[in-house]
């Protein structure tokens, strides 16, 4: 079960926000585009953000990043180069946040009404002048989001933009000279490395350290049908996690905490020491998207809206069904029509979104697939030029 980690401070418990799949009618619409890969990151060459539009503008943001030297691999176990954990948790710490948000909602009924709920989450200074990256489930919702600096400084922040697909937001204090983490790169890292988690558990405990190995440096996991490739800790993972910072044994940013495992198993064992983050490399890429453009513009797209029928209904036999086509996009320049279901795309057999975005992670952005559907109970071939996301 794969639990992102949310604080409810309203009523001071703890809330488990499990991502599933919500029952409601059975066409519900997901628009179908790839998923972020992971950046080259070669050697900690994130100075980037200037002249980065395709269209020859020169008006752009430019934001500059700590980086790490180091570009190869080192055994790390309980140290690594000249830093003990202590040292790398006190070169990582100044740079993690608290996030505590605020969302209305609205209930009906005899004392029904508006209310306002209280979230928190973390958070990790990427920039001197204020930028902050977290998760997109921790901010997502929310009307006011204040953000808490180590030394208990705190600040109204700006939402600079959000990508639900990655699980990445990019926040904006009005702020500078702040101590930015230093961004690693997770190419480089490795089953057994050390890991330094840092972050506001249960939304009150801003600051704690909790520190284990990786576990495995790249592991697939699929959340509401959509694929990524995170990084695998046992390091101590709570409520309140999301978005904060993991950290190597020389205090680099190498991953944003996103999600755990928790609870039992179907027969009943304990499930401890599972924790997941996504790859800075990966997160990176697409927080300077956010910065530069406010959203992710060079994810490749065919342009369709898409629904997995896990059983025959009516007419339709289980599959997955296009149900509505993006004007301009490349699935209505190829002639793609809603209802039609596609088995397979290229050689690959098609049928769910998740095996289909799976395979739309290894494209890019004016590659040509063929996608294979069924219309009117007759198969047919559909050529389609990879599209981008803006």
């Amino acid at each position: 079960m794969s639990e992102f980690n949310e604080y409810n401070s309203e009523n001071q418990s703890y809330r488990r926000t499990t991502k599933v799949k919500k029952s409601g009618h059975p066409i519900l619409t997901v628009l179908l585009s790839m998923a972020m890969g992971l950046a080259a990151g070669a050697g900690g060459s994130y100075y980037v953000l200037s002249h980065y539009g395709t269209s020859g503008e020169t008006d752009s943001t430019t934001v500059e990043y700590q980086t790490s030297t180091s570009t190869t691999h080192a055994s790390q176990n309980t140290t690594s180069g000249s830093l003990t954990i202590t040292e790398a948790a006190a070169k990582a710490a100044p740079s993690t946040v608290e996030i505590v948000t605020e969302a209305s909602s609205t209930s009906y009924g005899f004392f029904g009404g508006t209310y306002t709920t209280q979230s928190a989450g973390s958070g990790v200074i990427i920039s001197t002048d204020g930028y902050i990256i977290t998760n997109n489930h921790v901010i997502e919702g929310a009307t006011s989001i204040t953000v808490t600096l180590y030394d208990g400084t705190e600040y109204e922040a700006e939402l600079v933009g959000t990508d639900s697909k990655s699980d990445i937001a990019v926040l904006k204090i009005n702020a500078d000279n702040l101590t930015a983490a230093t961004i690693g790169d997770s190419s480089t890292v490795a089953a057994g490395d050390t890991a330094i988690v840092i972050g506001n558990p249960l939304g009150t405990l801003g600051g704690t350290v909790t520190n284990g190995i990786i576990s495995a440096a790249s592991r697939e996991i699929t959340v509401d049908g959509e694929t990524m490739e995170l990084i695998q800790t046992d390091a101590a993972i709570n409520s309140g996690n999301s978005g904060g910072g993991l950290f190597d044994g020389d205090g680099n940013l190498i991953g944003i905490v996103n999600m755990k495992d928790s609870g039992t198993t179907s027969s009943g064992a304990v499930i401890e020491g599972l924790g997941f983050a996504i790859p800075i490399n990966t997160a990176m890429e697409v927080a300077e998207q956010l910065i530069e453009y406010g959203k992710v513009v060079n994810r490749p797209t065919i342009g369709v809206y898409l629904q997995t029928l896990s059983q025959a209904s009516g007419q339709y036999p289980a599959g997955l069904y296009i149900t509505g086509v993006v004007e301009g996009s490349p699935a209505e320049d190829a002639g793609l029509q809603a209802y039609d279901r596609i088995i397979a795309i290229d050689d690959t057999e098609v049928d769910s979104y998740e095996t289909l975005s799976r395979y739309l992670n290894t494209k890019e952005v004016g590659d040509v697939i063929t996608l294979t559907i069924v219309r009117d109970n007759e198969t047919q071939k559909v050529e389609i030029t990879l599209g981008s996301s803006n």
